[in-house]
């Protein structure tokens, strides 16, 4: 189905994303120095100039609303419980694959509304894809920038399953999935929040994720995949929330597409959590 989502305010974000993306490919074309932060992250001029482009822009919204985003000093838990909306940023998702030059990293761009990611956008700065939801208003793709947009959804559960997995961050999540999906299923391997994006366009069904993130990783991807049908889910079956203390680092989780499946009921068979 092409048409454009009727939502201001997320085709503007979508846009911000845009001009970010923009900053992030003017260095990602050049030589770039990486340094490590004190978690051994690596940061690059381009993780600083999309948050300068993100900042500035959320800046302008009326009306003005607190940011959280990776690439910024965070306020103690004291003044962030008090907030019931606010903007969660990731200015540049999958930095390892930045580096790497392989394409697979993102823009994340969320708005939280009482621990809900409610408008979430994703944009891949190579390719150009942006993805893009807000609540009622469904999850959509646009393929290259002035192009059209097409609606997407998840699909019912493959066979063979197809599991999107991360390119960076290896694990002990093959045992677990197994257990979930069974012996035959296919695993995708890609970086950054794409991978709930291709769980959000029926591309794939399933994304374990063991091992930390932190809350800008997933909102606005959540929010994509909440749209197109999908869930978020921690380890007992619930779903994801946001601002939920003074640690920023999410529990682990799977994404899905299919909420027809009782999958609270398949992770306590898997032995989780």
């Amino acid at each position: 189905m092409s048409d454009t989502p009727n939502h201001s305010l997320l085709l503007d974000i979508g846009l911000l994303a845009r001009r970010a993306g923009d900053a992030i490919m003017a260095i990602y074309r050049e030589d770039f120095d990486v340094e490590l932060k004190d978690d051994r992250s690596p940061l690059t001029a381009a993780d600083l100039a999309a948050q300068s482009v993100i900042a500035e822009g959320l800046a302008k919204i009326d009306p003005p609303l607190p940011v959280v985003s990776e690439e910024a000093s965070q306020l103690p838990w004291e003044q962030r419980r008090e907030w019931s909306r606010y903007w969660l940023v990731d200015p540049l998702d999958g930095t390892r694959e930045f580096v790497k030059r392989n394409g697979e990293f993102t823009v994340n761009i969320a708005l939280i509304d009482d621990g809900k990611p409610v408008l979430g956008v994703v944009l891949a700065p190579v390719t150009e894809e942006l993805f893009a939801a807000a609540r009622g208003h469904g999850a959509w793709w646009q393929v290259q920038e002035g192009g059209e947009w097409e609606r997407i959804s998840t699909r019912g559960l493959a066979n063979p399953p197809v599991a999107a997995g991360s390119r960076s961050h290896g694990g002990s999540a093959e045992i677990t999935l197994r257990r979930l999906l069974g012996d035959e299923y296919q695993l995708h391997a890609l970086g950054s929040s794409l991978k709930f994006c291709l769980i959000a366009r029926g591309a794939a069904d399933v994304y374990l994720r063991r091992g930390p993130t932190s809350e800008w990783d997933t909102a606005a991807a959540q929010c994509v995949l909440e749209e197109a049908g999908g869930a978020v889910l921690d380890l007992t079956g619930k779903p994801l929330h946001y601002n939920r203390g003074e640690s920023l680092i999410n529990p682990e989780f799977l994404a899905v597409g299919d909420v027809d499946i009782d999958w609270a009921a398949r992770l306590r068979e898997a032995g989780l959590p």
